[in-house]
Protein backbone atom coordinates (compact mmCIF):
# COMPACT_ATOMS: atom_id res chain seq x y z
CA UNK A 1 0.00 0.00 0.00
CA UNK A 2 2.84 2.41 0.84
CA UNK A 3 4.41 1.96 -2.61
CA UNK A 4 1.03 2.68 -4.22
CA UNK A 5 0.68 5.89 -2.21
CA UNK A 6 4.21 7.02 -3.09
CA UNK A 7 3.50 6.40 -6.79
CA UNK A 8 0.22 8.28 -6.57
CA UNK A 9 1.86 11.23 -4.84
CA UNK A 10 4.59 11.42 -7.47
CA UNK A 11 2.00 11.82 -10.24
CA UNK A 12 1.43 15.43 -9.32
CA UNK A 13 3.62 18.44 -10.04
CA UNK A 14 6.11 19.56 -8.96
CA UNK A 15 7.04 16.09 -7.64
CA UNK A 16 6.61 14.37 -11.02
CA UNK A 17 9.18 16.66 -12.66
CA UNK A 18 11.56 16.39 -9.70
CA UNK A 19 11.59 12.59 -9.66
CA UNK A 20 11.56 11.31 -13.26
CA UNK A 21 14.65 9.45 -14.44
CA UNK A 22 16.45 11.84 -16.76
CA UNK A 23 19.97 11.16 -18.04
CA UNK A 24 21.10 14.78 -18.22
CA UNK A 25 19.85 15.70 -14.76
CA UNK A 26 21.40 12.57 -13.27
CA UNK A 27 24.73 13.48 -14.89
CA UNK A 28 24.39 16.93 -13.30
CA UNK A 29 24.23 15.37 -9.83
CA UNK A 30 20.52 14.66 -9.29
CA UNK A 31 21.26 11.06 -8.27
CA UNK A 32 17.92 10.43 -6.54
CA UNK A 33 16.35 10.19 -10.00
CA UNK A 34 18.10 6.82 -10.49
CA UNK A 35 15.72 5.40 -7.90
CA UNK A 36 12.74 7.76 -7.99
CA UNK A 37 12.13 7.52 -11.73
CA UNK A 38 10.68 4.07 -11.20
CA UNK A 39 7.89 5.44 -9.03
CA UNK A 40 6.43 8.15 -11.26
CA UNK A 41 4.44 7.53 -14.44
CA UNK A 42 3.50 9.19 -17.73
CA UNK A 43 -0.21 9.34 -16.91
CA UNK A 44 -2.87 7.79 -14.68
CA UNK A 45 -3.48 4.88 -17.06
CA UNK A 46 0.22 4.02 -16.79
CA UNK A 47 0.07 4.36 -13.00
CA UNK A 48 -3.01 2.15 -12.64
CA UNK A 49 -1.60 -0.49 -14.99
CA UNK A 50 1.65 -0.67 -13.00
CA UNK A 51 -0.06 -0.66 -9.60
CA UNK A 52 -2.37 -3.49 -10.66
CA UNK A 53 0.75 -5.41 -11.71
CA UNK A 54 2.33 -4.73 -8.32
CA UNK A 55 -0.76 -5.89 -6.45
CA UNK A 56 -1.03 -9.04 -8.60
CA UNK A 57 2.62 -9.91 -7.91
CA UNK A 58 2.06 -9.37 -4.20
CA UNK A 59 -1.09 -11.52 -4.32
CA UNK A 60 0.54 -14.37 -6.27
CA UNK A 61 3.78 -14.62 -4.31
CA UNK A 62 2.72 -13.28 -0.90
CA UNK A 63 6.25 -12.13 -0.01
CA UNK A 64 7.25 -11.36 3.53
CA UNK A 65 7.53 -7.62 4.18
CA UNK A 66 11.33 -7.41 4.55
CA UNK A 67 11.96 -9.51 1.46
CA UNK A 68 9.55 -7.37 -0.56
CA UNK A 69 11.06 -4.04 0.55
CA UNK A 70 14.65 -5.24 0.01
CA UNK A 71 13.93 -6.68 -3.44
CA UNK A 72 11.93 -3.58 -4.45
CA UNK A 73 14.81 -1.29 -3.44
CA UNK A 74 17.54 -3.46 -5.01
CA UNK A 75 15.72 -3.94 -8.32
CA UNK A 76 14.67 -0.27 -8.50
CA UNK A 77 18.27 0.81 -8.01
CA UNK A 78 19.52 -1.74 -10.54
CA UNK A 79 16.98 -0.67 -13.20
CA UNK A 80 17.81 2.99 -12.65
CA UNK A 81 21.55 2.37 -12.92
CA UNK A 82 21.35 -0.05 -15.84
CA UNK A 83 19.17 2.41 -17.78
CA UNK A 84 22.32 4.53 -18.00
CA UNK A 85 23.72 1.87 -20.37
CA UNK A 86 20.81 2.31 -22.78
CA UNK A 87 20.18 5.16 -25.19
CA UNK A 88 17.20 6.40 -23.16
CA UNK A 89 17.22 10.05 -22.20
CA UNK A 90 14.23 9.83 -19.85
CA UNK A 91 12.27 7.08 -18.16
CA UNK A 92 9.34 6.76 -15.80
CA UNK A 93 7.37 3.77 -14.60
CA UNK A 94 7.43 0.75 -12.36
CA UNK A 95 7.29 -1.86 -15.13
CA UNK A 96 11.03 -2.63 -15.14
CA UNK A 97 10.85 -3.21 -11.39
CA UNK A 98 7.70 -5.31 -11.81
CA UNK A 99 9.51 -7.60 -14.25
CA UNK A 100 12.32 -7.88 -11.70
CA UNK A 101 10.04 -8.62 -8.77
CA UNK A 102 8.17 -11.26 -10.76
CA UNK A 103 11.43 -12.90 -11.88
CA UNK A 104 12.87 -12.74 -8.36
CA UNK A 105 9.92 -14.31 -6.56
CA UNK A 106 9.32 -16.90 -9.30
CA UNK A 107 12.97 -17.98 -9.24
CA UNK A 108 12.95 -18.12 -5.43
CA UNK A 109 9.98 -20.48 -5.55
CA UNK A 110 11.55 -22.59 -8.29
CA UNK A 111 14.88 -22.90 -6.48
CA UNK A 112 13.20 -23.90 -3.24
CA UNK A 113 11.36 -26.80 -4.82
CA UNK A 114 8.19 -25.48 -6.44
CA UNK A 115 8.74 -26.97 -9.89
CA UNK A 116 5.76 -25.24 -11.52
CA UNK A 117 7.41 -21.87 -10.84
CA UNK A 118 10.01 -22.69 -13.49
CA UNK A 119 7.19 -22.02 -15.97
CA UNK A 120 6.86 -18.51 -14.53
CA UNK A 121 10.62 -17.93 -14.89
CA UNK A 122 10.52 -19.17 -18.48
CA UNK A 123 7.45 -17.01 -19.14
CA UNK A 124 9.05 -13.77 -17.97
CA UNK A 125 12.20 -14.56 -19.97
CA UNK A 126 10.09 -15.31 -23.06
CA UNK A 127 8.16 -12.03 -22.65
CA UNK A 128 11.34 -9.98 -22.33
CA UNK A 129 12.94 -11.79 -25.28
CA UNK A 130 9.83 -11.14 -27.38
CA UNK A 131 9.82 -7.45 -26.48
CA UNK A 132 13.54 -7.07 -27.20
CA UNK A 133 13.24 -8.73 -30.61
CA UNK A 134 9.71 -7.86 -31.77
CA UNK A 135 9.01 -4.68 -29.82
CA UNK A 136 6.38 -3.81 -27.27
CA UNK A 137 2.67 -3.68 -27.85
CA UNK A 138 1.60 -0.60 -29.80
CA UNK A 139 -1.63 -0.40 -27.81
CA UNK A 140 0.36 -0.18 -24.56
CA UNK A 141 2.45 2.65 -26.01
CA UNK A 142 -0.72 4.49 -26.97
CA UNK A 143 -2.24 3.92 -23.53
CA UNK A 144 0.78 5.24 -21.61
CA UNK A 145 1.47 7.93 -24.24
CA UNK A 146 5.14 6.96 -24.46
CA UNK A 147 7.48 4.37 -25.88
CA UNK A 148 7.51 1.22 -23.75
CA UNK A 149 11.00 0.98 -22.22
CA UNK A 150 11.65 -2.66 -23.04
CA UNK A 151 15.27 -2.22 -21.93
CA UNK A 152 14.04 -1.49 -18.41
CA UNK A 153 11.95 -4.68 -18.54
CA UNK A 154 15.09 -6.62 -19.48
CA UNK A 155 17.22 -4.93 -16.80
CA UNK A 156 14.53 -5.58 -14.20
CA UNK A 157 14.12 -9.25 -15.10
CA UNK A 158 17.88 -9.84 -15.12
CA UNK A 159 18.30 -8.02 -11.79
CA UNK A 160 15.50 -10.05 -10.26
CA UNK A 161 16.98 -13.32 -11.49
CA UNK A 162 20.44 -12.43 -10.17
CA UNK A 163 19.00 -11.40 -6.81
CA UNK A 164 16.84 -14.51 -6.68
CA UNK A 165 19.79 -16.77 -7.43
CA UNK A 166 21.99 -15.26 -4.72
CA UNK A 167 19.27 -14.70 -2.12
CA UNK A 168 17.72 -18.17 -2.21
CA UNK A 169 18.97 -20.95 0.03
CA UNK A 170 18.76 -24.23 -1.89
CA UNK A 171 16.51 -26.82 -0.21
CA UNK A 172 19.39 -29.25 0.39
CA UNK A 173 21.44 -26.69 2.31
CA UNK A 174 18.41 -25.72 4.36
CA UNK A 175 18.36 -29.22 5.89
CA UNK A 176 22.01 -29.21 6.92
CA UNK A 177 23.14 -27.75 10.21
CA UNK A 178 25.72 -24.97 10.23
CA UNK A 179 28.45 -27.48 11.24
CA UNK A 180 27.74 -29.67 8.21
CA UNK A 181 28.13 -26.89 5.63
Amino acid sequence: MAVSLVCLGLQFEPLASLTEWHRQWISEGQWWRILSGNFTHTNFAHLVMNLVGLWVIHFIFKPEHRSFIFSLFFISLAVGLLNLFSDMTSYVGLSGVLHGLFAYFALQEALTGRKSSWLLVIGVLAKVTWEMTMGASQSTSELIQARVAVEAHMYGALSGLILGFFATKPPLLGHLSNNER
